[in-house]
C-alpha cells in the first residue's frame, strides 16, 4: 500500500497531457453573451431582451452584444446610466428615470476626459436623424457683392456751348435734342456787333503795312478769343470782306442732351445754348453697405446687367470710392466706368451690379450650413470613424461665394463636417458636458484652478504681463500712427513696413521691471534706415521727427553705431 501511494502522483502527472483529467471550474472565456435591443425611432429605449417599443409599438432591433464579464473579454465597461429625458439625472445601476423611461448606459471611454466631448450614435439612428456631411475643402475665396446702380453721364465728357459776346441767332443747324454731332460741325450762325468790329480791326491791321505786326497780332488774338474758327479767319484774309454773321461749331463730338438755342433768339455772353455729352464711356453710380466697404478696392472688376437686355453683361471697373457715407441709408457711393459700344447703357437706367473681390487664392472653406452660431462662439460637428461626432469651436473669416466661409482656426483640410441635423447633436453635446461637470466637479475645478506649491502661495501674485494681449502693428509715419492693425505687412496708406505697437502700460511699473530695463539698455532707433543712430530713451528722431522704436523691433544695421545720448529735451516726447 505504501508503494501504491508513492507512485500515485506520478500516474496523475502522466495522465494530464492526455486530457483524462479535467478541472471542474468553468472557463471565463466560455461565458454566455447577451444582446441589447433598441427602437429605431426612439433610441432612448434600450433593453436586454427582444420585444416592442413601449412608445410607438415598433419591433425592437438588436444593436450590440455585451459579454457577461466585460473585464475578461476586454470590452467596454459601463460607468453610469443617464436619463434621456431629464438632463443631469444619472444612476450607478440600470433602471428607470423619474419620467418612467429606461436609463441608457454611458461607457468609461465616452465619459473619459480625452473623449468626453465625442458623441457615439449607431448607424440606424444616424439615418433616422437625417445627418449629412460635407468635406472641408481648400480653394480660392471669392466674395460677390450684389447691389443696384444708376447709369450716369461721364462728367469729364460733358461740354456746354456758350458765346462770349452779345448777339442774335440768325440760323440753326442743330435744331433738336438727341442729335449726334461731330467735332467742328456747325451748330448755328450768330450776328454780333462785337464780331463785326473785330473783323474790321483785323482788316485794318492787315493793310497797315510792315510795321504793324503788333497791331495785326492783337486783332488776330481778339478774333480767336471770340472762338472764330481758323477757316473763317482764313476766308477773311483772302476776301477782305466783313461778314454779318459768323458760324459757331461744335467744340467736341457727342450727343445733344440739352438745347436752349432758338432761331432769332438774343443771347448774352455766357448763356448756355447747348450741352453735349460723349456716351462712348458712361458711369454707373452704386450704393455699397458699410460692412462691404472693406472688400471694395479701386480697379476691381464689376459686371452690370440690364432688365431689358438680360442676355448680356457689361464689364467695367471701380474707378472711385466716395469719402462720405449717407447717414440715412448707411451706404457709401461707388463709381464705376463702362465702355458703351452701341450705346446700350443709357443715362438714367437702373442696373444690377456685381462686384467680384478675390480675397485669397487658397483658403480653407466650410459650408455655411455646418456652422452653429451661439453668439459667443461658432461650433461645427466633425464626423469621426465608428459613428462618432466631435463638437469643435472654429474661427471663421469672410463669407465667399457658394454659401461658404473661410476657416481661420479649428478645422483641417479633408475633415468631414455635419451640414444637416447638427442641432440634435448639439443638444446631446451639451447634455454630456453637463453630466461630466456633475460627475467630477472636483476634477473640473482643479483643471480650471491648478494648485500652487505651498512655497509659491506665500509669494505675492505676479502682475499680468502686457504681452498677453495680441500684438498690434502701427505705421512708423507719425501722421498714420493713430491707426493700429492686428497683422504685420505694409501700411495701406503710404506703403511703409509696419512695426509692433508698444502696449500702453504704467510708466513707473514698466521702468522698474527687469524686462523693460533690458529693453532700455538696447536703446531706441529711428525706423528710417538712413538714420542708424541709437538713443538711450524713447522720443522723436531729431533728424526726421519720426517716433523712435525699440532697437530689437527692427533689423540691426551691419555696422551699429554706439549708444548716444538723446538731443536736448525739446526734441523728446516721452
Amino acid at each position: 500500500m505504501n508503494a501504491f501511494f508513492r507512485i500515485l502522483p506520478i500516474l496523475l502527472l502522466a495522465l494530464l497531457p492526455l486530457g483524462m483529467v479535467s478541472c471542474s471550474k468553468p472557463q471565463e472565456s466560455q461565458s454566455a453573451t447577451k444582446t441589447l435591443y433598441t427602437c429605431g425611432m426612439h433610441p432612448q429605449i434600450v433593453q436586454d431582451h427582444p420585444g416592442d417599443c413601449p412608445i410607438c409599438g415598433m419591433h425592437l432591433e438588436p444593436v450590440r452584444k455585451q459579454t457577461a464579464n466585460p473585464a475578461a473579454a476586454g470590452e467596454r465597461k459601463i460607468k453610469f446610466y443617464k436619463s434621456t429625458m431629464m438632463p443631469g439625472e444619472i444612476s450607478q445601476k440600470p433602471g428607470k428615470d423619474s419620467m418612467g423611461m429606461d436609463m441608457v448606459p454611458v461607457y468609461e471611454e465616452e465619459a473619459g476626459t480625452s473623449e468626453s466631448s465625442q458623441i457615439a450614435i449607431d448607424p440606424v439612428t444616424i439615418q433616422n436623424m437625417g445627418l449629412r456631411t460635407a468635406e472641408v475643402t481648400r480653394g480660392p475665396l471669392r466674395k460677390i457683392i450684389r447691389t443696384v446702380g444708376v447709369v450716369d453721364y461721364d462728367e469729364t465728357a460733358l461740354t456746354d456751348v456758350t458765346v462770349k459776346y452779345r448777339g442774335w441767332i440768325e440760323k440753326l443747324f442743330v435744331d433738336s435734342t438727341g442729335k449726334e454731332v461731330k467735332q467742328g460741325e456747325p451748330l448755328f450762325e450768330i450776328y454780333s456787333p462785337d464780331l463785326v468790329t473785330a473783323q474790321n480791326e483785323y482788316l485794318i491791321a492787315l493793310g497797315a503795312g510792315v510795321g504793324s505786326q503788333n497791331l495785326k497780332a492783337s486783332a488776330l488774338r481778339k478774333l480767336k478769343n471770340f472762338d472764330v474758327s481758323a477757316d473763317q479767319i482764313a476766308a477773311l484774309e483772302k476776301t477782305h470782306e466783313i461778314k454779318k454773321t459768323l458760324r459757331v461749331n461744335a467744340p467736341r463730338s457727342g450727343i445733344v442732351v440739352e438745347k436752349m438755342a432758338v432761331q432769332g433768339q438774343m443771347v448774352d455772353a455766357g448763356m448756355k445754348l447747348y450741352r453735349l455729352a460723349d456716351l462712348s464711356l458712361v458711369w454707373v453710380q452704386s450704393q455699397i453697405y458699410e460692412q462691404d466697404l472693406p472688400f471694395v478696392k479701386l480697379g476691381m472688376e464689376a459686371e452690370v446687367t440690364l432688365t431689358y437686355l438680360p442676355d448680356r453683361k457689361f464689364e467695367g471697373r471701380v474707378t472711385y470710392i466716395y469719402p462720405t457715407l449717407d447717414e440715412k441709408t448707411r451706404t457709401a457711393k461707388v463709381r464705376m466706368e463702362f465702355h458703351n459700344p452701341g450705346l446700350f447703357l443709357k443715362p438714367g437706367m437702373f442696373a444690377k451690379v456685381e462686384l467680384k473681390a478675390n480675397l485669397d487664392k487658397s483658403a480653407l472653406l466650410v459650408a455655411d450650413s455646418a456652422v452653429l452660431r451661439s453668439g459667443e462662439k461658432n461650433t461645427v460637428f466633425v464626423a469621426l470613424e465608428g459613428g462618432k461626432f466631435e463638437p469643435r469651436t472654429v474661427v471663421i473669416g469672410a463669407r465667399g461665394e457658394g454659401n461658404t466661409y473661410q476657416v481661420l482656426k479649428g478645422l483641417k483640410e479633408g475633415e468631414r463636417v455635419v451640414i444637416s441635423g447638427q442641432f440634435m447633436l448639439d443638444s446631446e453635446s451639451q447634455l454630456k458636458e453637463a453630466i461630466q461637470k456633475m460627475m467630477e466637479p472636483g476634477k473640473t475645478q482643479a483643471a480650471a484652478e491648478p494648485q500652487q506649491p505651498e512655497a509659491a502661495m506665500t509669494q505675492p501674485a505676479p502682475a499680468a504681463k502686457p504681452d498677453a494681449e495680441p500684438t498690434r502693428y502701427v505705421c512708423p509715419m507719425p501722421e498714420h500712427s493713430s491707426i493700429t492693425y492686428d497683422h504685420s505687412g505694409k501700411c495701406p496708406i503710404c506703403g511703409m513696413t509696419m512695426i509692433p505697437a508698444e502696449p500702453e502700460t504704467a510708466a513707473p511699473a514698466a521702468a522698474s521691471s527687469p524686462a523693460k530695463a533690458a529693453e532700455a539698455s538696447e536703446g531706441y532707433v529711428c525706423p528710417m534706415p538712413e538714420h542708424p543712430k541709437v538713443y538711450e530713451h524713447p522720443g522723436d528722431c531729431p533728424i526726421c521727427g519720426m517716433k523712435l522704436v525699440p532697437k530689437k523691433s527692427v533689423k540691426p544695421a551691419p555696422t551699429p553705431s554706439p549708444v548716444l545720448k538723446n538731443k536736448p529735451a525739446e526734441h523728446q516726447h516721452l
